[in-house]
């Protein structure tokens, strides 16, 4: 899950009338225009604190367009007057699923695992040496449809071989309730699962066949490790901590700089000293955060008290 929520100029709201503008119906099979892509666009980030910049305009309408066939809805003023109406509630949950974009992939960003894997879990294991039960807990916030929680079960299966002595959980986390679910269910296209070390997929994972594509499915050893849950970050979290690291991974990218103080504020009371924040590869927490210590590329160390 990036944008910014500073206001755009004049200059880019001239471009953005000028392009809302230029689409005639003719070439757009539901009128779409400035004041649908605002009220929508306020009614996000109302909701979510997700911030669409002006060229997200495209993405909006087609998105929501086939939310308008599959309603029967004969324009975008009829689909505006349903999400603010009572009856609308409902479509809230579609509407914010419809607009957050969930691009993932085993092992993306390989050097976190590494990281995890040498860093955490190594310190972990020595601080917990004397424990009848260590404890371990990792949250992927913004899991979208599920790579990043069981490529962190598969690094913690295969460093901890004790693992099912410990007291180890993966909290996996998302917005959008439909990634959670696909996440839950734990299958996935066979082509995604070449970014799985060899080792590891042959390990991890299972090939089965539920339509006319080869799939794969996850180890009952992964899934045991992991609980899936919507959530939206800037709402009252049920989660007391504390994690030893999180991964949040192309998320703050949505929020405005508000929502990124707050939701790395919290973070941060969830997270002892000494203990890993990892980010996307766009994200930073200049000018957000001094209580994290940066020890690698988008990895932090929480720091102070």
């Amino acid at each position: 899950m990036d944008d910014s929520k500073t206001p755009p100029s004049a200059a880019k709201g001239r471009n953005l009338r000028d392009q809302l503008e230029t689409s005639t119906p003719g070439r757009r099979e539901f009128n779409f225009d400035r004041k649908h892509f605002d009220f929508i666009a306020g009614l996000l980030y109302k909701l979510a604190g997700i911030s669409l910049a002006p060229h997200k305009i495209e993405m909006m309408y087609s998105r929501l367009a086939r939310r308008l066939r599959e309603l029967n809805l004969k324009d975008f003023d009829a689909y505006c007057a349903l999400v603010e109406s009572e009856k609308g509630e409902a479509e809230i949950r579609f509407l914010v699923n419809a607009l957050t974009t969930n691009l993932t992939s085993f092992f993306r960003e390989h050097h976190h695992f590494d990281h995890l894997a040498k860093t955490v879990l190594a310190a972990v294991k020595m601080s917990q040496v004397q424990s009848g039960q260590p404890r371990l807990r990792i949250w992927s916030a913004g899991c979208s449809s599920g790579p990043e929680p069981y490529t962190i079960a598969m690094v913690l299966c295969a460093n901890i071989p004790d693992i099912r002595r410990w007291d180890a959980r993966i909290l996996a986390t998302d917005i959008d309730t439909h990634m959670v679910d696909t996440a839950r269910r734990g299958v996935y296209a066979a082509e995604s699962a070449k970014t799985i070390p060899t080792e590891l997929r042959d390990r991890f994972t299972k090939p089965i066949r539920t339509g006319s594509e080869p799939e794969i499915t996850m180890a009952d050893e992964l899934r045991r490790l992991i609980t899936f849950k919507p959530l939206n970050l800037l709402e009252p979290w049920p989660m007391s901590g504390p994690f030893d690291a999180i991964f949040c991974r192309n998320v703050l990218i949505y929020f405005d700089r508000p929502g990124r103080t707050t939701v790395i504020e919290k973070f941060s009371t969830l997270l002892p000293p000494e203990s890993f924040l990892y980010l996307g590869h766009s994200e930073s927490l200049y000018g957000v955060s001094s209580g994290f210590a940066q020890v690698g590329s988008t990895i932090y160390r929480r720091t102070g008290p």
